[in-house]
């Protein structure tokens, strides 16, 4: 039989660009997301990693963790769109970017992309034995997810990722399964 990998997903807390719709920079968390992650449980952990953006190592290092950083963990590059709101984005351009997952009218990375970056990132720790912790943002979960159930690209906006929320899957054998999704405090 072979070795479980149990990887904890924890999307990061809540930032001002999240609070206000804003295409996000690299902000810190604001104080409602350091109240959610009071109370906090991301579980036991052999390994435990995060995104290079401040908001995601800051979600770690609230629960007492030192995580070490890996790029592929980043949150979906939004090109011109960093910093702005949804109502600063011309229409057309958000309706093709939330309807075509190959589009990137912002100059950043599509939502294919993003899904192509994490399934290797999931191939890489699907060899790393015991239980993985990964503080990350909602796209980058929303990316394993689909991955895990091979689900089409077009899916990725109808999974809903709050923020301080975990979500876990397992890896046995030659598949990650999706075996549970904590919601947020």
């Amino acid at each position: 039989m072979s070795e479980v990998v149990r990887l904890t997903l924890v999307s990061h807390a809540m930032t001002d660009a999240m609070a206000a719709g804003r295409f996000p920079l690299d902000e810190e968390l604001n104080p409602l997301g350091r109240r959610q992650l009071a109370g906090f449980d991301a579980g036991a952990a052999d390994v435990v990693l995060s995104g290079p953006e401040l908001r995601a190592r800051q979600s770690a290092e609230a629960l007492g963790l030192t995580p070490a950083v890996d790029p592929r963990l980043a949150d979906l590059a939004c090109g011109s769109w960093a910093g702005r709101s949804l109502d600063q984005v011309p229409p057309a351009e958000l309706t093709q970017w939330l309807t075509d997952p190959d589009s990137r009218p912002h100059g950043g990375e599509s939502v294919v992309e993003l899904i192509v970056r994490v399934r290797g990132w999931l191939h890489d720790v699907a060899r790393t034995p015991g239980r993985v912790v990964a503080f990350t943002h909602p796209a980058v979960v929303r990316a394993a997810i689909l991955s895990t159930l091979d689900a089409p690209p077009k899916s990725f906006w109808r999974i809903d990722i709050a923020p301080a929320s975990s979500t876990a899957l397992h890896h046995r054998g030659s598949m990650w399964t999706l075996r549970s999704a904590v919601p947020g405090q």
